[in-house]
Parts: structure tokens; C-alpha cells; sequence
């Protein structure tokens, strides 16, 4: 049995090497319970691999992998019986039913909230009538989703769970994870929209080569990046390009548009004397702090992460060594 005040994931330089490539590298991290967090990187940072190390999938080179204070490998049936998992490609079984695949994988998980699957089934506009063979990729996704969310699971593993879906079924998918959080459940978040992510979690953490390179709340990341200014003058905005901590100036007519950081006491001292007319200034978003560590198109060089394997939703039994 877990100690209750464990944390609900704890890994502890946690590291998967595959063939001299390093995938994962010490990952220190701690999810405590009702916590949102949110899990970000580019293509091959390690985010997969991170996953499949917390559910026990694969071997880690060192390092341990806890879930609910149990051994993540060795105590995977006892983990797996609190956590649902949903992968951004899940593998169902094509000559089932929508409702028989609800039905058989409730029955694996072990608990599941039937009023809760029948309001989610209606919210995802899902038709579970049809043979898993005939749905869209969207309807898989949403399968899935909705065999995750109906077992009411102490831990939701989402790996890039909005895949395939439409902008309504997205809004879907956000106000039921926000249900899960009220209710006191766990939810790991790895996500490509950035949007997403802003609007659901409680802290973020950024992989970059495989390593753990920031983690916290969106206000504690601010420092990625600089304030953005917006100016308009009555007429030619003046020369900002020399004022410190000043950078990324943009003029277009009357509007100059900057980035600062540190005081901005020296920007608006020249702002003021230029005649300024009309002054906006705002934090980043959470794709501009991403932007802002990985450049324009959210790319950073590194180890190449191994492709996903289809991920099935949720699990029970032992996790098989994917080496």
C-alpha cells in the first residue's frame, strides 16, 4: 500500500538512454494530488519517453519512476488501478463497437461513472454505435478520451490527448479536464497547443534534449521573456533601438512595438518626452515564453526521441519492457 501523502508522480534522476542516444536525462519532478501540469517540448525532447518511463512501458538506464508512492515497474497493476491514460493514437480493437470498447475497458480499469460516460458521450458528440473501424481519427481520439474520463481515475496521463479533434470537441476535451481538477483529480498534460495548456494548467514544465529545463507557474516562467510594449505617437515614434534592456523594435507609421527587460523606467522616460498618445503593455503568453526558448519554429536540436507507440486507455494489468 502507497503512503497517502506521497506525491502522486515522483521521479527522481529518472533517465532512458537508447543506444548512446540519451532520450531523458535526470529528470527531477514531483506532481502532487488535484495538480494540473502541464509537460512541453518540441519533437524528440523527450516527452514520450517520459511517459512511458512513468507508466512503467519502458526500462529506465537509472534513475526510479514512483506513481502514488509505488514503484512505477514493480507495482505497475496496483498503479495502473488509480491512473487512465490516453496517447495520441490509441489503439482499440477495430471489430468492436464504440460502447463494447467503453464497456471492456471500464471493466479493465475496474470503476467506471456510467452517468458520467452517457453526459460525455453527449458532450463529444460521440456515436458509440459504430465499429471502432468506421470512425474518423477525431472519434478515436474522442474513444479514448472518454473511456479515460468516465473511470474517474485519481491520475489522467494525456499524451497529446486533442489530437485529431475539432476546435468544439478541444473546448470539450478543456472543460473536462476542468471537472477533473474541482473533483480533485490528477491530470499530466503533454501538449503541442500551447493555448491549451495555458487555459488548464497549474504549473508547466519545459524538456529540451531531454532535460528538465524550467518548471513552474506561468507567472514564475514570465522571465523567459521580456514585457511587450506598444506605443502610437501623434507622429513618428522616436529611435528606441538605444535604450536599455530595449530589443525587437518594430515601427509601422505611428506605432512602435518593442520587448523590455528589466526597468522600464528608461523606455517611458522617452515615450513621455516623444508625446506619446496611446501606451498598451501586457506579460507574454505561454507561446511567446515558448517561442522565446526555442525560436520560431519550436525546434531545438537534440536527441531523436523514439516514435510513440499507439497508446491504449486505461490499463490494469503489468506493463510489458518495450526495450
Amino acid at each position: 500500500m502507497a503512503d497517502s501523502g506521497a506525491p502522486v508522480i515522483a521521479a527522481r534522476g529518472l533517465t532512458k538512454r537508447y543506444r548512446g542516444t540519451d532520450a531523458l536525462v535526470d529528470l527531477d519532478l514531483e506532481v502532487a494530488g488535484g495538480e494540473v501540469v502541464g509537460y512541453l517540448g518540441p519533437n524528440g525532447a523527450g516527452k514520450t519517453t517520459t511517459i512511458r518511463l512513468l507508466l512503467g512501458l519502458v526500462r529506465p538506464t537509472s534513475g526510479t519512476a514512483r506513481l502514488f508512492g509505488l514503484d512505477s515497474r514493480r507495482d505497475a497493476v496496483a498503479a495502473h488501478r488509480r491512473l487512465a491514460y490516453v496517447g495520441g493514437e490509441p489503439s482499440l480493437w477495430p471489430g468492436l463497437t464504440g460502447a463494447e470498447t467503453l464497456h471492456l475497458l471500464g471493466r479493465v480499469q475496474g470503476r467506471v461513472d456510467t452517468a458520467y460516460r452517457d453526459e460525455l458521450i453527449e458532450r463529444f458528440a460521440f456515436d458509440p454505435g459504430k465499429l471502432v473501424r468506421a470512425y474518423s481519427k477525431g472519434n478515436r481520439q474522442k474513444l479514448g478520451l472518454i473511456a479515460a474520463l468516465m473511470t474517474r481515475a485519481d491520475l489522467l496521463v494525456l499524451d497529446e490527448p486533442t489530437n485529431g479533434l475539432d476546435p468544439l470537441m478541444e473546448q470539450a476535451f478543456r472543460r473536462s479536464i476542468l471537472e477533473a481538477r474541482d473533483r480533485g483529480q490528477t491530470v499530466f498534460l503533454s501538449s503541442h497547443i500551447l493555448s491549451e495548456v495555458e487555459a488548464l494548467c497549474d504549473r508547466v514544465g519545459i524538456l529540451r534534449d531531454g532535460r528538465l529545463v524550467e518548471l513552474g507557474t506561468l507567472a514564475e516562467l514570465r522571465h523567459l521573456s521580456a514585457l511587450i510594449v506598444e506605443a502610437i505617437f501623434a507622429g513618428p515614434p522616436p529611435d528606441l533601438s538605444g535604450i536599455p534592456g530595449v530589443r525587437s523594435v518594430a515601427v509601422e507609421g505611428p506605432v512602435a512595438r518593442c520587448h523590455v527587460r528589466g526597468p522600464v523606467e528608461p523606455l517611458l522616460r522617452v515615450l513621455a518626452a516623444a508625446g506619446v498618445t496611446g501606451l498598451l503593455s501586457r506579460e507574454p503568453s505561454l507561446e511567446e515564453l515558448f517561442l522565446a526558448r526555442y525560436g520560431g519554429d519550436g525546434s531545438a536540436p537534440g536527441a531523436t526521441e523514439p516514435s510513440e507507440a499507439p497508446g491504449t486507455v486505461p490499463a490494469s494489468g503489468p506493463a510489458h519492457d518495450a526495450d
